[in-house]
């Protein structure tokens, strides 16, 4: 379903002091922008952003950093900014496709991926987020010791998933069919997307990959 377009929404997000414009030219840098030393964890495809801001006010010794292609949808996610009022979370607007222009090697320590587009058909499998393309771009600003957070309530995106990390050489750990079945449920912080599909009995998809 297509959004409705948001009146002045490039200019909200111009003015907004969560949003980075210039995340090119931050390569390398974001602790600094951050002014401090903290681990920098992201989300990519951040929606409406309720994860994110969340996360950031659990956890204020971690910085955050959002990612969201769509103008209309991170305008929504200023909300979410707002109410929290957290210093440790950025929000950009751009394409996961360019992701190694944004950060250095193993620049972030920890990715998130929740409820991604699954692309149903084959042709398109090259744009899934946990395809073998992106999992390399992953790598790349990974640190050592840095962790892949996937969820989904797409159980053909889940089974996709977990072949790609496996077949090419990524550690699996904390996998479930049924996350709020599990023991893996304590912490969890819900997307949006999760509080719906909760309530309507469906089985959320997680799994946890390194290198």
């Amino acid at each position: 379903m297509r959004l409705r377009s948001i009146k002045n929404a490039d200019e909200r997000l111009i003015e907004h002091p969560r949003i980075v414009h210039n995340e090119k030219e931050n390569r390398g840098k974001w602790k600094e922008i951050f002014d401090n030393d903290n681990p920098i964890h992201i989300e990519i495809g951040m929606g409406k952003g309720q994860f994110i801001s969340t996360m950031a006010k659990n956890n204020p010794n971690i910085n955050y950093i959002g990612f969201e292609k769509f103008t209309n949808v991170l305008v929504r996610a200023l909300k979410n900014l707002n109410e929290e009022n957290v210093n440790n979370v950025l929000a950009v607007r751009m394409d996961v496709e360019e992701i190694l222009e944004v950060f250095e090697e193993s620049e972030i320590d920890r990715i998130y991926l929740n409820f991604s587009d699954p692309w149903p058909k084959d042709r398109h499998e090259k744009r899934r987020l946990t395809h073998h393309g992106f999992l390399e771009r992953y790598n790349s600003i990974l640190s050592p010791n840095g962790t892949i957070c996937f969820k989904t309530d797409n159980k053909d995106l889940f089974d996709f998933s977990l072949e790609e990390i496996e077949k090419h050489g990524w550690k699996l750990k904390k996998v479930t069919r049924d996350l709020h079945s599990s023991v893996y449920v304590e912490g969890n912080v819900m997307t949006e997307y999760e509080e719906k599909f909760v309530s309507l009995g469906m089985p959320i998809y997680r799994l946890e990959a390194s290198r």
